[in-house]
């Protein structure tokens, strides 16, 4: 048995600077996103045996937080408009990355 340890190689660099790039991307989006004030606030989940992560009034308070952040951003309309442009670009980027990669593996190219 032979490795072609220069594929191997081939392949770390490249699993590796695409998933820096798409986890910087999708993290880039997510400042831009908060920047143009809609921060994501995400609804804590239900589970009947599992210890609740945050309460309901932790939920209000960050929603509350969120939304007093929003109102004194010292970003222009022209720039948060410019900043969601720029997140959902971000968030575009990382999808076709994504969907990319699942066209490799189907179509084995």
């Amino acid at each position: 048995m032979i490795i072609n340890w220069l594929a191997f190689v081939q392949v770390f660099i490249a699993a590796f600077t695409a998933a820096v790039l798409v986890v910087g991307f999708y993290a880039l989006g997510l400042r831009l996103l908060v920047r143009a004030g809609r921060a994501p606030v995400v609804a804590p989940a239900e589970f009947t045996d599992a210890i609740t992560v945050i309460s309901e009034k932790d939920a209000r308070r960050a929603e509350k937080a969120a939304a007093k952040a929003a109102k004194r951003s010292p970003l222009t309309e022209g720039q948060k408009r410019f900043a969601l442009l720029g997140a959902y670009a971000c968030f575009a980027v990382c999808a076709a990355a994504v969907l990319g990669g699942l066209l490799l593996i189907i179509f084995n190219h």
